[in-house]
């Protein structure tokens, strides 16, 4: 039986981009990064060392050309925070797209883009 998401695969068209955008604007650590010297990189990125679920950088246009079945668009990703407000007034000062917070029948949530134009959403979660 499957116990929890262990990784999330999002490919980027820059991975170096990306990770900044994850580390310097979002606050993700860096918890891996492998390359095997023929093109493929990838690095693993979580908002915390601990975390139970991370996230993996891969080259798109790399990926895309070992293997051309796969579906390489942007899985929609719902994040958590205990701070909705500070945390939608912190991605405005570091200037990341933000929308308005809206009330849900779950909770609060407002979405943001990445350096991509990805979308994500936050919902708050005490």
């Amino acid at each position: 039986m499957i116990s929890k998401v262990g990784q999330i695969m999002l490919y980027v068209t820059n991975q170096d981009e990306a990770v900044n955008f994850w580390t310097e604007k979002m606050g993700f650590s860096v918890i891996s990064e492998e390359n095997n010297g023929q093109g493929m990189r990838w690095i693993e990125v979580a908002p915390t060392k601990d975390a139970d679920t991370s996230i993996i950088l891969h080259n798109k246009e790399f990926v895309a050309k070992m293997s051309p079945e796969l579906n390489l668009g942007t899985p929609s990703l719902m994040f958590f925070s205990k701070n909705l407000d500070g945390l939608r007034n912190d991605l405005v000062n570091k200037n990341i797209k933000v929308g308005e917070i809206v009330d849900m029948p779950s909770g609060r949530v407002f979405n943001f883009a990445d350096h991509e134009e990805n979308y994500f959403a936050v919902m708050e979660k005490n």
